[in-house]
């Protein structure tokens, strides 16, 4: 079964990490505070799989294929609903939390807009 999550709520400091670093930070709706401003905040949803190279993320009408997985990644996003997403298409990435993804650019992701990991 996909992971199929909405956009709830987007923190103040999300543009500007995506423009400076390309770099997208999801959390649940139940993130703290002080994290949520740097977050995409989206419904929880279990995740029924790992998150593997190849997989396919959507955030809206964006799409991008998963080319590196961190370490810690797939525990964090089934635990809080957190990773961080970097639109590199690198085929390693930079921190254990961290997912890279390939795609059109860094997505302008808006409240209400569907999160999906389609498994492949």
């Amino acid at each position: 079964m996909d992971f199929k999550s909405v956009v709830t709520g987007i923190g103040p400091l999300v543009e500007e990490m995506a423009e400076a670093a390309g770099l997208i930070i999801v959390f649940d709706d139940n993130a703290p505070e002080s994290l949520a401003e740097m977050a995409v905040l989206h419904t929880h949803c279990d995740l029924s799989q790992d998150v593997k190279v190849g997989d396919v993320v959507l955030f809206g009408n964006y799409q991008y294929v998963v080319t590196a997985v961190g370490e810690e990644a797939n525990k964090t996003l089934k635990s809080m609903g957190h990773c961080s997403f970097k639109f590199t298409g690198e085929d390693s990435v930079d921190m254990p939390g961290q997912i890279a993804l390939k795609g059109d650019g860094v997505p302008a992701i808006k409240v209400g807009d569907s999160f999906e990991i389609i498994f492949v």
